[in-house]
């Protein structure tokens, strides 16, 4: 709740292109003391760049901040931090292979040190208060990159907030996080406003935004297109507002339509070296298979040893109609097998490479001319074809992924994929840090390739995308299967949550 009305950040005129590409057009708002403002807009509409700029991570092309009413121009992502402005960025903001401790206190290591040498056991002391501060249950000396995402998220929040903030910048967090994650990070939110600092909060879930939130500024290709107080909330005007124009009606499926008899994919008792033993599932031609449950239930798990990508050391994934025994993700791709990582940037995606290579990674098969060699025009189609239906924002097939916006990211992991035809897809929380806009057309893409008998297994943290996208859900809890619900039976959000618990 706004305490009072100093302004804490003002952004007058901000400009940013990256090549022909405006990203920010003359952008003007501001934060006060004690707010918790929303940002809002379709992929690439510029929250991701704003923020990041005041944070210190880019410089602007033009114009001025102000931070407590001195012009701000921040140096590094280190000097905002020293100042009172930490950011947790969209997607990894951990270094894989250093400890909890050492990820909590990069840069600040001289805190420990004593000539030449950090005291590396007082580091830990301070990072295990920090994390048992934060109601988290992390061990300080894990490597970090053998933490699950959610748990690495929760790491960067507590990093964030050990420097006592007056701006706390989150871009994108909560959908990485688990449902416990998130009421937490809510906590400290309001626990830094109510102490006179603010927040500046970027998602992508409006009705997250319009509970969190005590006001909203709507960005739509770099420009502001408004800016709303709490009374103003109205989830069809901000959605206008966002696409420019109006959204009706409910962006899920609406029939109640079957799937074959035939099954496409069936894992056999299968064991992993964690979270599943002895697990079975199928998976039938035209299904939409709906997989949830809490963040550590073992459905992340599933989706990689189904596609060959977590070791399986007992049982097997099958194709029955080939007989084909999917034992490493290179199998399960000439099986007409596709899979997107919940973490897509290690995972999914190729971040140094451009949005052709990404896609055209699959496509070997297809843009083939012969021999070993790929026809150059052919390939270009290929890429050309899925940006286009995917209306990817980019210059042109040959941009760098790691310049493009967490949505764009998101549809390139799922066009490559998309291209080369694959029968059988595994998506794992395919719509995270995608807008309401795109989420409609991916939904109806999902739709539209059960119709032609493709089959999907859908894993996602989003109860209302599970009832409203799938044939049959599962549900599942400590690494087994719990519910078992039908489309016909038209499964409420909380006799699932139920099981889940």
């Amino acid at each position: 709740m706004v305490q009072d009305n100093e302004i804490l950040l003002e952004i007058k005129d901000l400009c940013k292109n990256f090549g022909v590409t405006v990203a920010l057009n003359h952008v003007s708002f501001a934060v006060r003391r004690g707010e918790i403002r929303g940002l809002i807009g379709e992929n690439g509409s510029g929250k991701s760049t704003v923020s990041s700029i005041i944070a210190g991570m880019q410089n602007a092309d033009s114009g001025k901040m102000f931070l407590e009413g001195r012009e701000w121009k921040p140096s590094s992502a280190l000097h905002a931090q020293q100042v009172g402005i930490a950011m947790i960025v969209q997607e990894a903001g951990t270094i894989p292979n250093i400890t909890v401790a050492e990820n909590i206190f990069l840069g600040h290591e001289k805190m420990f040190s004593k000539g030449f040498f950090i005291n590396r056991r007082k580091m830990t002391a301070a990072a295990r208060k920090l994390l048992e501060d934060q109601e988290t249950n992390i061990e300080a000396t894990r490597i970090t990159g053998d933490i699950d995402m959610a748990s690495r998220k929760l790491i960067e929040v507590a990093k964030s907030l050990y420097w006592k903030p007056k701006l706390f910048i989150v871009d994108e967090t909560t959908t990485a996080l688990s449902h416990t994650g998130r009421i937490l990070l809510y906590k400290r939110m309001k626990e830094l406003a109510n102490g006179g600092g603010s927040v500046l909060f970027i998602s992508h879930e409006l009705d997250e935004l319009m509970e969190q939130c005590d006001s909203l500024t709507v960005l739509r290709d770099g420009v502001i297109v408004g800016n709303l107080v709490k009374d103003e909330f109205d989830s069809g005007r901000i959605k206008q507002m966002m696409v420019g124009r109006e959204i009706k009606g409910n962006y899920y499926r609406n029939d109640t339509e079957g799937f074959g008899d035939e099954v496409v994919l069936k894992a056999e008792c299968i064991t992993t070296m964690k979270d599943l033993l002895c697990f079975s599932v199928e998976l039938h031609k035209g299904e939409i298979l709906g997989i949830g449950g809490l963040s550590h239930c073992g459905m992340h798990t599933l989706g990689k040893a189904l596609f060959g990508a977590e070791r399986i050391v007992d049982g097997r994934v099958v194709v029955p109609g080939s007989g084909c025994v999917i034992n490493n993700p290179k199998t399960a791709i000439k099986c007409r097998m596709g899979y997107v990582s919940k973490d897509r940037d290690t995972e999914s995606l190729s971040l140094g490479a451009s949005i052709r290579d990404n896609i055209a990674s699959t496509g070997y098969r297809l843009n083939r001319l012969f021999g070993p060699f790929v026809s150059f025009r052919k390939e270009k189609n290929y890429v050309d074809e899925q940006i286009h239906t995917l209306s990817l924002k980019c210059a042109s097939q040959y941009h760098s992924v790691n310049t493009l916006s967490g949505g764009n990211k998101q549809k390139t992991a799922i066009g490559k994929w998309l291209a080369c035809d694959a029968n059988i897809l595994i998506l794992d929380c395919p719509t995270r840090g995608i807008d309401i806009g795109v989420k409609t057309a991916m939904y109806k893409l999902i739709y539209e390739m059960k119709k032609t008998g493709k089959s999907i297994v859908l894993i996602s943290e989003e109860l209302p995308e599970l009832i409203g996208m799938s044939d049959r859900i599962l549900i599942m809890r400590n690494g087994e299967i719990s519910c078992e619900m039908r489309r016909m039976e038209n499964p409420a959000e909380s006799a699932l949550v139920e099981y889940m618990l």
